[in-house]
């Protein structure tokens, strides 16, 4: 993967049929979106149930852009050979997950990927400031995490401030909660460069009528780039 900060466009599949992953996989990836984001849940650091490594390997065969899996999840390190195992391109554990979050980060590297570090709402800024040599992305959660289709906590300070922070350094800013084309362009002025968004990709779209997921990846990044 090649650092750059173009904008983009992550579509999470926790959105998407969960009948017909492969071909939602595959729809969103044709219709323009730049990454694949996967929300892991595990019922107890959030109260949610979604994905374990088996599902994320069998994602894999489709995704031929990035694979970008969220862990929400705690402890993660028991986890992390599972999940480089299955694929993943970037793997993102949250700073609330456990005591030993820059152990985690150099365990994420080790196994060959890029390493994330994600903050929820109340999460400062400044609680990552000693870990920006360990990490390759930093996800902003613009919702308390667990469900999709939340409301956007507005976090542009915050990200402002993870910019600053982050200065030459090769780290992306994530944004994951509520993205859509009316707070994109926010996320974006503030510092963001990656979006991830669930229901304002797959509203209304389906595999039989992907060009609707094209419409709407195309809606947020002209509001958050003026270009389509």
């Amino acid at each position: 993967m090649n650092f750059d900060r173009k904008i983009k466009i992550a579509p999470s599949i926790l959105s998407a049929d969960f009948a017909d992953f492969g071909r939602e996989i595959r729809a969103i990836e044709a219709q323009g979106a730049d990454w694949v984001h996967v929300d892991v849940m595990d019922g107890h650091f959030v109260p949610n149930l979604t994905f374990g490594p088996p599902a994320v390997k069998a994602f894999r065969k489709h995704v031929e852009t990035v694979m970008d899996v969220h862990l929400m999840i705690s402890p993660v390190d028991a986890s992390i050979e599972a999940y480089a195992d299955a694929g993943t391109d970037i793997l993102t554990a949250h700073i609330e997950a456990g005591p030993h979050i820059h152990r985690t980060l150099q365990a994420i590297r080790a196994a060959g990927m890029k390493a994330g570090v994600a903050l929820n709402p109340g999460t400062p800024a400044e609680a990552i400031a000693h870990l920006l040599e360990m990490a390759d992305l930093v996800c902003v959660m613009t919702v308390n995490p667990g469900f999709g289709g939340q409301k956007f906590i507005d976090m542009t300070d915050k990200i402002r401030r993870l910019r600053e922070m982050i200065g030459d350094r090769e780290i992306h800013i994530e944004i994951d909660g509520g993205v859509d084309p009316t707070t994109a362009p926010l996320v974006v002025a503030a510092g963001a460069d990656v979006l991830v968004a669930g229901s304002a990709v797959f509203r209304g779209g389906s595999v039989h009528n992907p060009q609707v997921y094209g419409e709407n990846i195309a809606a947020i990044r002209k509001a958050a780039t003026g270009y389509a």
